[in-house]
């Protein structure tokens, strides 16, 4: 079960009770892998296909993308079990602090980008190597610092506890 923060969340629909964050995080996914499509194609590289087979870029981009798809199923579960939005545009009723989100605060988001660069290694595409580190400062400038400014005004102390204590990505930096 899911251990949650502050239950005390104001109501849904609450004007004002957003994160603000600047666009759809699957929408800035495809605008990535579209731009480094459209820009291997206007300027190719061909770099990926000259330092990787074949078959190291087809087994690195699966896997990649599988474990992509796998980080964001087990959140989008969990966020789902906790009752509330898996939508960073719509309101937070809880923060779940459990499981992934015990390793990770941003799972969703670190296997959003871990999709869209093994589909980059997967069709060697260069430019869209280039645009998932785009990606990923969008991602975080615009989406992951206002889900916090928004998750620490709501629910206040644990949620800055839990600041605290999870990696944003992952990783502790």
């Amino acid at each position: 079960m899911a251990r949650l923060l502050n239950f005390s969340a104001p109501e849904a629909g609450q004007s004002g009770d957003t994160a603000g964050v600047i666009a759809p995080p699957p929408l800035l996914a495809l605008i990535a892998i579209v731009l480094g499509l459209a820009l291997d194609w206007l300027l190719p590289a061909y770099l990926l296909s000259v330092l990787l087979s074949w078959g190291t870029r087809f087994l690195l981009g699966l896997e990649l993308m599988a474990a992509g798809i796998a980080l964001v199923m087990v959140a989008e579960r969990q966020f789902r079990r906790a009752s509330t939005e898996v939508k960073p545009w719509k309101p937070s009723t809880a923060v779940v602090s459990t499981g992934i989100f015990g390793y990770v605060r941003n799972p969703m988001y670190v296997g959003g980008t871990a999709f869209v660069l093994g589909l980059a290694i997967l069709l060697a595409s260069d430019w869209m190597v280039v645009m998932t580190v785009v990606l990923a400062l969008v991602l975080h400038f615009g989406v992951v610092l206002r889900e916090e400014r928004y998750l620490t005004a709501k629910f206040g102390e644990p949620y800055v506890r839990y600041l605290r204590t999870v990696p944003r990505y992952g990783l502790p930096l």
